[in-house]
């Protein structure tokens, strides 16, 4: 498996990313990941949309938080033809927890906990927490990738604006 070292830092320390590099106009990989209630969910079910994949640590910290909200804030003006996704290596329970404490509505949470296939197909498994890399990865109705966003510093929210320019662009 792939490993690039430097590009992510944790409060300035580098960690290494595992997983193969996703570029602008790739087919974007089809993995399953499982919703908050157990259930299997490929990203090729999302296929003939917008999707927002929004990878972050763990839903249980600011950072995370913030982002979460922030995007289902977004989610809601963006319309039916737009998916927001967030995965991490958090348990279906603990998004569940998570989603109903704060209202989350529009964004879908889903755990790449068991095997971190999405953390290893996008790039973005951290070696050293097993935990996914903060990115934003936008997919065109025909599932190529338009845009991504790896975020240099884990505790750092990315940028938004560019995020939502890449999906406008995409309708």
């Amino acid at each position: 498996m792939a490993e690039r070292k430097g590009l992510v830092t944790l409060k300035g320390n580098p960690v290494t990313l595992v997983g193969k590099e996703v570029k602008v106009g790739d087919a974007a990989t089809d993995v399953t990941l499982l919703d908050n209630d157990l259930k299997a969910v490929a990203l090729s079910a999302f296929r003939g949309k917008v999707v927002v994949l929004s990878s972050v640590p763990s839903l249980d910290t600011p950072v995370c938080d913030t982002e979460t909200r922030r995007f289902n804030e977004e989610a809601a003006k963006l319309g039916d033809g737009v998916a927001v996704l967030t995965i991490s290596m958090d348990l279906p329970f603990a998004q569940k927890r998570w989603c109903g404490a704060h209202g989350i509505e529009r964004v879908k949470t889903l755990s790449d906990h068991r095997d971190a296939a999405f953390g290893k197909a996008y790039g973005v498994l951290i070696k050293e927490l097993r935990l996914l890399a903060r990115a934003v990865f936008v997919v065109d109705r025909q599932g190529t990738v338009l845009h991504i966003q790896l975020v240099k510093e884990l505790a750092t929210e990315p940028d938004y604006a560019a995020v939502l320019k890449a999906v406008a662009d995409c309708r």
